[in-house]
C-alpha cells in the first residue's frame, strides 16, 4: 500500500481556536502547580494518584504547548523527586529487597512521558537525571520494544513487547536529535519495533494477549494521551524518528494510518474520539506509605475540558498537520519509499 500525496498535500493546516472553558482550565492548572499543595503532592508521590495530582496536569499542559506555564519551582520539585525513584526497573525480587515496586519505582512509559515535559520546562535533563536514557537502552527487547510489564522481561521463547512501552520512550531519546551511538541504536530499532507492527499491529505473543483487546481502539484518536497510544502519536513519532536519524520510511508502514486519516479528517481538524483515561483507578498515597485500596481515579477541569468526545483537539490537529509536512519532506527527500 503507497501513501496518496496528492491528497495528504491538499488536506488544509487550521488550528481550531481555544474555548474560554480551556483557557480557564490551563490558567487552573497553572495555579494549582504553583501551590503548596502541589509541592506537597510530588513530595508524597510523584505519580499517584491518577489523574489529578501535580503528574498530570503538568503533562497535559505540556501536550498543550504550555510547558513554560510550569513554575520553576514545581517542575525542578518534579526532577528532584523522580530521582529519588530506584534508579532501575525491578524484574526479578532481588533487584530491589523490600521496595514497593508501585511507588518506589518508575515505569518506563512514566520517565519517557515526563522527561520532554521536564525538557521543555527548561531543564537540562539528561545533566539532573543522567540515568533516564540508559535505562531505556538498558530495557530495550530484542525486537526494538519495551514492556512496563516487569514479568515480560522473565519470559522465554517470545518477545512481549508493548506499544504503549515503547512510543514514550522513543519519543523521549529522538529530543534533540538522534543523539549518541547508544541513544541512535536505541531509536533504529525502536523505529524499526513501529514499522514491523506498521504502527496497528498488536502483539502476537501469550504473555502480552491483552495486547490485542486494547489494538482495536488505537484507530481512534484519543486526548489527552498521557503515557496513551494512538495511531496518530505512532505515526508522529515514527516521522520524527525518520527525519532525526536520516532513515528511510516504507509507505507500507505508515499508509494504512495515513490514508485512513486524510479520509476521516479533510479539513484536517481532528476531533477526539476516545477517553483512554475514563473509568480506569489509582493507588492513593498514604503519609504513611500503608497499603491503600485502589479508589477511582479523578479528573480536573482542563482534563475534562480538552477531552470530550467530538470536540475539536487543538493539540492532536497541530500533531496531524506536522506529520503531515514532515512526510512531504521524506517523499521530497527521497526517503518515503515503496
Amino acid at each position: 500500500m503507497t501513501i496518496d500525496l496528492e491528497k495528504l498535500a491538499a488536506v488544509p493546516s487550521p488550528i481550531p481556536p481555544r474555548s474560554a472553558e480551556v483557557e480557564r482550565g490551563v490558567a487552573d492548572s497553572v495555579a494549582y502547580l504553583g501551590s503548596d499543595a502541589a509541592l506537597h503532592s510530588i513530595e508524597r508521590d510523584p505519580y499517584w494518584p491518577k489523574w489529578n495530582s501535580p503528574w498530570w496536569h503538568m503533562l497535559l499542559l505540556h501536550e498543550l504547548g504550555e510547558a513554560r506555564q510550569i513554575p520553576s519551582r514545581t517542575s525542578a520539585a518534579m526532577a528532584a523527586r523522580i530521582d529519588r525513584l530506584l534508579h532501575l526497573f525491578p524484574i526479578h525480587p532481588s533487584d530491589a529487597p523490600g521496595a514497593d515496586t508501585q511507588r518506589d519505582s518508575a515505569c518506563h512509559c512514566a520517565l519517557g512521558t515526563m522527561y520532554p515535559v521536564l525538557a521543555a520546562c527548561g531543564i537540562d535533563v539528561e545533566r539532573t537525571l543522567p540515568w533516564v536514557k540508559p535505562w531505556f537502552v538498558r530495557y530495550q527487547m530484542a525486537d526494538g520494544g519495551l514492556n512496563c510489564d516487569n514479568t515480560a522481561y522473565l519470559q522465554t521463547g517470545e518477545c512481549p513487547s508493548s506499544m504503549v512501552g515503547t512510543v514514550a520512550p522513543l519519543e523521549a531519546m529522538l529530543l534533540g536529535g538522534a543523539g549518541a551511538s547508544e541513544q541512535r541504536a536505541f531509536a533504529t530499532r525502536a523505529g524499526g519495533f513501529l514499522i514491523d507492527r506498521a504502527l496497528i499491529h498488536d502483539s502476537r505473543t501469550v504473555h502480552n494477549a491483552e495486547e490485542r483487546g486494547a489494538a482495536v481502539a488505537w484507530r481512534a484518536l484519543t486526548f489527552p494521551r498521557f503515557y496513551f497510544y494512538d495511531v496518530l502519536r505512532g505515526l508522529a513519532a515514527l516521522v520524527r524518528w525518520a527525519e532525526a536519524t536520516e532513515q528511510r520510511l516504507p509507505e507500507a508502514a505508515a499508509a494504512t494510518v495515513v490514508n485512513a486519516l486524510v479520509e476521516r479528517w479533510p479539513d484536517g481538524v481532528v476531533r477526539v474520539e476516545r477517553q483512554a483515561h475514563a473509568g480506569m483507578t489509582t493507588i492513593l498515597p498514604t503519609a504513611d506509605r500503608s497499603p491503600s485500596p485502589r479508589a477511582q481515579a479523578s479528573t480536573f477541569p482542563l482534563l475534562d475540558a480538552v477531552s470530550r468526545l467530538g470536540e475539536p483537539s487543538e493539540a492532536l490537529t497541530r500533531q496531524w498537520s506536522e506529520a503531515r509536512a514532515g512526510l512531504l519532506r521524506l517523499a521530497r527527500a527521497g526517503r518515503l519509499v515503496t
